[in-house]
């Protein structure tokens, strides 16, 4: 029996919420449908904005929390994986084996504290806080829900107010019909019946209503008071939050760099008992390419005689026995080359000459007299012709020029470096390198010879001296060196 009547129970319990669901749903089509009007509460409504905004930044806050504490532990096994190399790696006849295996234990529970203290005053903090929200949530959802049922109860005592002249007509009726049926006696009790059945479903409805008013008010009011207060609390929750983050991590560095002192101490110890042994730098590998093979050949075959030119290798630039320059201007029409040994007419306007434009008028080089003297051969009086060129200069400055060509730099400069270690040359085709000394960068001829992490380049001490490219030229290591210019 005890076991029906907990059946029968439950089954009411069943039946009364599939009810109340279906009144709901039904009061929610009409609300939406225009035929029902909703209780309206902007106040509340813009608590809920705030309370869910609330529930979503903490949420937030919670996941980014998590995210650094595993950020935290990982550091935590990276730092104690390093600790633990340089106890292996550091020998035991080494001065501060004991203070190395000091710190690095110090290290560790430095880590470990950290965490902890990370774990208590911001993760516990931040689950306490969140835990209240699931809560208010829930009574929030029941709230909505009570509001439903007042409405549809309000509604339904609404529609029997409204009704009662036509239930007094629909009462009279039968009781015109009973009157020819029933005896006299009969007529005023079914009428009195039919006038109390009616009363009493007004009086129900009314205790309805008033009974899912109260309910939804209590909810309300404390509603009402809890969500700004929760609203207003976030304030100070975030600000201990991160004063505690804050705080933990700058004590946290505090400490390990007064560890990481220590340890930098005991390593220049190390180094002061192991000097000679100081690691060196040490360029980068490079391909052997054939760039300086064929230059080596090219000076030789330069140098050498021609087979079939008896004549022998033209003496460097500026030595008297040098070949003479010959220009003449457009200006008078130059003798014939013709006839060996012809005068070459000179003209008064030298290369320096300023026209009145303000520039030096260009020197014509005469075309093809090289080559009439090479065909004359040694009988011909006429003296070799060096191609020159003069370009105009407009207000002191020549036009075209680039820093390139300038007679103080070598052919294609780049930029300027200076020498920051010694490198000794390990190949005929490299530079010897002091510290402090600056070199010249210049294009290799083939890029396709140039090895990662070597430039092309000439002393700049040595160009002043010697300006021969090619006698003072070679590739030096980049990592040894630093730009100037």
């Amino acid at each position: 029996m005890a076991e029906l009547g907990s059946k029968g129970v439950t089954a009411g319990k069943i039946a009364s919420n599939v009810q109340k669901k279906l009144t709901r749903a039904q009061e929610k089509v009409l609300q939406k449908l225009g035929k029902a009007d909703e209780t309206k509460d902007e106040q509340f409504e813009q608590c809920v904005q705030n309370f869910n905004k609330q529930l979503t930044e903490g949420t937030r806050l919670q996941k980014d929390l998590r995210t650094y504490l595993a950020s935290v532990k990982a550091m935590h096994e990276a730092s104690k994986k390093l600790t633990e190399c340089l106890q292996e790696v550091y020998e035991p006849d080494w001065p501060g084996r004991e203070e190395t295996n000091k710190i690095a234990e110090n290290n560790d529970l430095l880590w470990m504290d950290y965490h902890q203290k990370l774990v208590d005053q911001a993760l516990l903090t931040m689950d306490t806080y969140l835990g209240q929200f699931p809560d208010i949530k829930s009574r929030i959802a029941k709230r909505g829900r009570k509001l439903v049922d007042y409405d549809s109860a309000r509604h339904h005592y609404e529609s029997l107010q409204t009704a009662k002249k036509k239930d007094e007509a629909k009462i009279a009726k039968p009781v015109s019909l009973l009157e020819k049926a029933a005896p006299q006696w009969c007529q005023g009790k079914l009428q009195a019946h039919l006038v109390a059945q009616t009363n009493l479903l007004r009086n129900q409805a009314e205790e309805e209503l008033i009974k899912a008013q109260k309910v939804f008010e209590e909810m309300n009011v404390d509603l009402q008071e809890e969500l700004p207060s929760l609203w207003n609390s976030r304030v100070g929750f975030y600000v201990n939050t991160f004063q505690s983050i804050a705080g933990l991590e700058e004590n946290f560095h505090k400490e390990m760099s007064k560890l990481n002192q220590n340890l930098n101490d005991v390593l220049v110890s190390l180094e002061k008992q192991h000097g000679s042994n100081t690691f060196t730098v040490k360029a980068q590998p490079r391909k052997k390419t054939k760039l300086f093979s064929r230059l080596r050949r090219k000076k030789s075959s330069d140098n050498a005689p021609t087979k079939g030119n008896k004549s022998p290798s033209p003496p460097p630039d500026g030595s008297p026995a040098g070949t003479p320059e010959i220009k003449v201007n457009h200006e008078p029409e130059p003798a014939s080359l013709d006839t060996p040994g012809a005068a070459i007419p000179k003209s008064p306007s030298q290369p320096g000459d300023v026209t009145e434009a303000g520039g030096t008028k260009p020197v014509a080089v005469l075309e093809g007299a090289k080559e009439t003297a090479a065909s004359d051969g040694a009988s011909s009086s006429l003296p070799a012709v060096v191609v020159e060129t003069f370009p105009a200069t407009v207000n002191g400055t020549v036009e075209g020029s680039t820093p390139s060509k300038r007679s103080d730099l070598p052919p294609g400069f780049m930029f300027k470096v200076q020498a920051q270690h010694d490198y000794t040359a390990t190949d005929s085709d490299e530079l010897q390198l002091k510290a402090g000394d600056v070199v010249l960068v210049i294009p290799f001829e083939n890029p396709e010879e140039q090895d990662e992490g070597w430039l092309m380049g000439v002393k700049e001490s040595d160009w002043h001296q010697h300006k021969e490219l090619e006698k003072c030229r070679g590739v030096f290591p980049e990592n040894f060196t630093e730009k100037v210019q």
